[in-house]
């Protein structure tokens, strides 16, 4: 009878430890739940808990429940939010020099990309914003894919640069981006990326830049049905985290979680180019014109907008030569 109680008290008292143990992380996320990336971000969090064991949960909130950019920054800094789940650039409001991860048309393609974002440069970069903010990425910044390629979205042809004149294109509130897309011939308007479908509706913008993989989950081909190739830039979704929270979890639920965000990273380009793929087919067959558009005059174009940016210092010292010494494999 004693054994028997005391095997049972025993069982009490470690599920009680490891419940005393166990923490739930908020992870932010602009994207619904059903789109290819709320499929990579829920995958994260079933992998952190197979992962810790139980120890680390991730609970989900998308379609930007807790708030916009600015918001959800503020909480991630206070530690209310553990992760946000976007790109780079709006970790601007700590090191300024992070808007220049993904400027329009600069890399030859992908891999010279991610070769530029391992630079010492970038690393740097992200320090700075750590000892300002607290907050950093969680692992290798290129992991998790987004994409995986960008394109175009409008309600009238975009076949060339002569077709960007005067379009009037949403954009995210980033001065480079901004200034790239005027420079370029675009009546630039900002909005909330969860507006875009009512903006495009009513006229308000003719196109929107978007990941191939987001738009057919977005619905924007249901109000725009030209859609254009363009490279624009390479991307990842930044797993931008709490570090304090971070630094607070124990060694194993640490490794835990990074393989669950490194497999998460394979995940989201499996899904991202199966999605591309038959989202291009499905919304071809439902009416939509798909073309690749040539970027070459895109490129020259800019030559002279980035070489003014570098002469004025408006541009982050360095960043020609780092861009240059990555576009090639060492």
């Amino acid at each position: 009878m004693f054994s028997k109680f005391a095997t049972t008290a025993a069982m009490i008292l470690a599920l009680t430890a490891s419940s005393a143990h166990a923490e739930t992380w908020r992870m932010a996320t602009k994207m619904p739940v059903d789109s290819p990336e709320g499929q990579v971000f829920q995958k994260f969090a079933d992998l952190t808990k197979e992962y810790t064991d139980g120890k680390l949960t991730i609970q989900v909130f998308p379609n930007e429940q807790l708030g916009k950019e600015d918001a959800v920054l503020e909480q991630l800094q206070a530690g209310i939010v553990n992760i946000y789940a976007e790109g780079y650039s709006y970790m601007k409001k700590w090191a300024p020099e992070l808007s220049w991860t993904s400027p329009a048309f600069m890399f030859d393609d992908y891999d010279h990309w991610v070769r530029f974002m391992g630079s010492d440069l970038v690393t740097g970069w992200f320090d700075k914003a750590a000892e300002v903010s607290g907050v950093k990425p969680l692992g290798n910044p290129t992991a998790v894919l987004r994409g995986p390629f960008r394109v175009m979205v409008s309600n009238k042809p975009v076949n060339s640069l002569a077709d960007v004149t005067g379009l009037k294109l949403r954009m995210h509130p980033s001065k480079l981006a901004i200034a790239t897309w005027s420079d370029l011939g675009a009546e630039v308007i900002t909005l909330p990326w969860t507006e875009v479908y009512q903006a495009i509706q009513k006229g308000i913008v003719n196109a929107v830049n978007s990941p191939i993989a987001l738009v057919q989950s977005m619905r924007f081909n249901e109000v725009a049905s030209y859609i254009s190739r363009t490279d624009e830039y390479w991307q990842s979704i930044g797993f931008i985290m709490n570090l304090k929270a971070y630094d607070a979890l124990d060694e194993s639920t640490q490794a835990g979680l990074l393989k669950a965000y490194n497999e998460a990273g394979a995940y989201s380009r499996e899904v991202m180019f199966e999605v591309a793929d038959k989202s291009i087919k499905s919304m071809k067959d439902a009416g939509a014109t798909y073309v690749v558009l040539d970027t070459a005059p895109f490129v020259d174009k800019l030559k002279g907008f980035y070489a003014e940016m570098e002469s004025s210092g408006e541009m982050p010292a360095g960043y020609m030569a780092a861009v240059e010494a990555a576009r090639t494999a060492k």
